[in-house]
């Protein structure tokens, strides 16, 4: 018999997850990095939408002075 495929978490899932997670559980320490990951993960986020954004601006340059 074929063993089940493994399930994927769907986009965004784990992200969730953590979210939700019971912060009491955590001392002041964990926390601390827990904040450090977040902010390196916010900059990084804000880095892909800018990047995002620029070839976005750069098609629709390309493309508005084709059709002008």
């Amino acid at each position: 018999m074929d063993e089940p495929a493994e399930v994927r978490p769907g986009r965004g899932q784990r992200l969730l997850e953590a979210v939700r997670e019971d912060l009491e559980l955590y001392g002041v320490a964990e926390l601390e990095e827990r904040l450090e990951i977040l902010a390196a993960e916010a900059a990084r986020v804000e880095a892909q939408i800018g990047k995002k954004r620029s070839s976005r601006a750069a098609a629709d340059s390309f493309f508005s002075t084709r059709s002008s």
